[in-house]
């Protein structure tokens, strides 16, 4: 087996995966984008378990390792986006700002968005 077709194919997703990291704003559109990425490393383990003939098969048994990892991380992410969405009414990661420090203070935001403060005062 040639190993520049999995590695390609693990590079195409991983570069898939890293937009939508960087070019999404739902919160659930950002996790199923990390999986992809965590997919193509998974892909990478085994082509190079199959490519170096190992034989403990160490590139697989990291790949179920991986898998486990990733199955926590999206129950506990999709637990967290559904309450936050549950709370805010969004899973807009650029509108959740309770956690934003204000400028020049250093201190972080107290109550609601900055949005509604915006709103209430006018």
């Amino acid at each position: 087996m040639h190993l520049a077709y999995p590695a390609v194919l693990a590079v195409l997703l991983f570069c898939t995966g890293l937009y939508g990291v960087l070019a999404r704003r739902n919160a659930i559109l950002v996790l199923m984008s990390v999986e992809l990425m965590l997919n193509a490393v998974n892909l990478n383990l085994v082509a190079f378990d199959v490519w170096l003939r190992d034989t403990l098969h160490a590139g697989q048994a990291l790949t179920l390792f991986t898998i486990a990892i990733a199955a926590a991380e999206i129950g506990i992410g999709l637990a967290i986006v559904l309450l936050v969405y549950r709370n805010r009414g969004t899973s807009d990661v650029d509108r959740l700002t309770d956690l934003a420090e204000r400028p020049g203070t250093g201190l972080p935001e107290a109550g609601e968005p900055a949005e509604k403060k915006a709103e209430a005062a006018a």
